[in-house]
């Protein structure tokens, strides 16, 4: 298993290229780079060391257009499936993630989630460039289950070795679903379907690929249930009380043309409203982990 290096946070390469902490209990912030042109192995090897180790990093004033997003995106592994919402036209692998000024219907993503923890494999990184931005609201929150964790007493700790968590998406995407045939008045497009109902299982406690940090892996919006336990209900609601404290959340502030990238295997997050009158709108990709054994 290769381990990450500490990841420096302080000064400047001879790039210009500065990577420093985010606001926060964790993410970074990076500057001294354009990402319309490609990334050398260098800069990109010190932005994924970043990534896994800070678990959320923000790119400041990039203009950027779909092909250098995609472009960056495939810089870290190949694009991940995205299997609810549909593309923007012309593109395979972007989905718009926008919500209209006078949009009614509930806010998406509202729940704390990691992107797609239902798949077999679900994508390592996800990564969100911000195009209409409102000036109030609409903080993306991250919670960081390393740290969550570390913070748990060895006990709870103890009783989590060898628990598989059960994940559907079925809450969300089924047609019974929050986002299925009720669902209207929407501007994203989503797409529901029964395949939703199936399940996936994984180890609740996963080791990073990475780093070899121990973090737990999604919570309750996608598991559904607990096995390898006793009174596994009753285990996944002490679990959730110990995954969002303030202490191991980063509440990320957007301004437009910022792009933010975060390790799906590391942080939780969540969408938050306050900008009702606005419109907002950015383009999203997912990052596929290319480890196969990822979810062991």
């Amino acid at each position: 298993m290769a381990v990450a290096q500490k990841v420096d946070v302080s000064h400047p390469d001879a790039s210009g290229l500065t990577i420093a902490p985010a606001d926060g209990p964790f993410g970074a912030v990076v500057r001294g780079v354009d990402l319309r042109r490609p990334l050398d192995t260098e800069t990109a090897g010190r932005i994924r060391v970043a990534l896994v180790t800070r678990g959320v990093v923000a790119f400041p004033d990039q203009k950027l257009d779909d092909d250098d997003l995609e472009r960056f995106s495939l810089t870290f592994g190949p694009f991940g499936d995205d299997p609810y919402i549909r593309p923007i036209p012309g593109r395979a692998h972007i989905a718009a993630i926008r919500r209209r000024a006078n949009e009614t219907a509930p806010l998406f993503a509202e729940n704390w989630h990691s992107d797609w923890s239902f798949l077999e494999i679900s994508p390592a990184f996800t990564c969100l460039y911000g195009i209409d931005i409102p000036p109030v609201g609409g903080d993306t929150w991250f919670a960081n289950q390393q740290m969550a964790y570390d913070r748990m007493p060895d006990a709870l700790r103890a009783r989590l070795e060898g628990v598989v968590a059960v994940h559907s998406a079925r809450g969300g995407y089924a047609p019974k679903g929050q986002y299925g045939e009720k669902d209207v008045g929407r501007s994203m497009d989503i797409v529901s379907s029964e395949d939703a109902m199936s399940t996936q299982r994984h180890p609740l406690v996963r080791a990073h690929p990475e780093t070899g940090r121990r973090a737990i892996f999604s919570t309750h919006g996608y598991i559904i249930a607990l096995e390898n336990c006793e009174n596994g209900d009753a285990l996944l609601r002490e679990v959730v009380k110990w995954q969002t404290p303030e202490e191991v959340v980063y509440r990320h502030k957007w301004r437009p043309n910022m792009l933010v990238i975060w390790d799906n295997r590391v942080v939780l997050h969540r969408a938050t409203g306050g900008y009702d009158g606005h419109d907002r709108l950015l383009h999203r990709t997912t990052i596929a982990d290319r480890r196969t054994d990822a979810a062991r």
